[in-house]
């Protein structure tokens, strides 16, 4: 039996599928939520390191630059310079 997840035992998983198919939509849609937090926090937290006199609205700028993309972002943020 093949598994999505190669470090996964195939029995592992397959009571991990069954959970997660058995949660409600609000909850599946508040993990995926803590995660997109997270991923942010990390990300605000690497851009902090990597330029530490940034100002807060830099550092805004450059997370939109991360999460949407340069070309996106400066349609969005750039536009108003």
């Amino acid at each position: 039996m093949s598994t999505l997840s190669p470090d996964t035992h195939p029995e592992v998983e397959q009571i991990q599928l069954g959970l997660i198919r058995r949660m409600p939509s609000w909850v599946k849609f508040a993990l995926v939520d803590d995660l997109n937090e997270t991923v942010k926090a990390f990300a605000l937290s690497g851009i902090r390191q990597r330029c530490p006199n940034a100002t807060p609205d830099q550092i805004h700028r450059q997370l939109a630059g991360l999460m949407l993309g340069e070309e996106l972002a400066c349609k969005v943020y750039d536009h108003a310079r």
